[in-house]
């Protein structure tokens, strides 16, 4: 079983940045494709980033351009950078592993909040 631990969040002015972090256990984490999922004011878990075992990359139209994801498969973390910040980014991002059909594939985390203040 995957349990993961995401930190980084903050309260950030609109055009800001933020790094969130990752921290992973479990071996299946470092072969499976990876992502964040953010949890907005509607309650739904959107896939915002993801990175496949490899290092492809994929993103969500709302984030794409302002947006890196990283992986580092030795210490089984995974980061999310965010840049130019804007109020429709606050909210709760969790990290986990991304089946085929773009959903969660481990348990949830507690998530790390991100408030963005225009």
């Amino acid at each position: 079983q995957v349990q993961l631990v995401e930190s980084g969040g903050g309260l950030v002015q609109s055009g800001g940045s933020l790094r969130l972090s990752c921290a992973a256990s479990g071996r299946t984490f470092s072969s499976s494709a990876v992502g964040w999922f953010r949890q907005g004011l509607e309650n739904q878990r959107e896939l915002v980033a993801s990175i496949s075992s490899s290092g492809n990359t994929d993103y969500a139209d709302s984030v794409k351009g302002r947006a890196t994801i990283s992986r580092d498969n030795v210490y089984w973390r995974l980061y999310l950078e965010l840049n130019s910040l804007k109020p429709e980014d606050t909210g709760l991002y969790f990290c986990n592993g991304v089946t085929k059909d773009r959903m969660n594939r481990f348990g949830w985390g507690r998530g790390t909040r991100v408030t963005v203040s225009s």
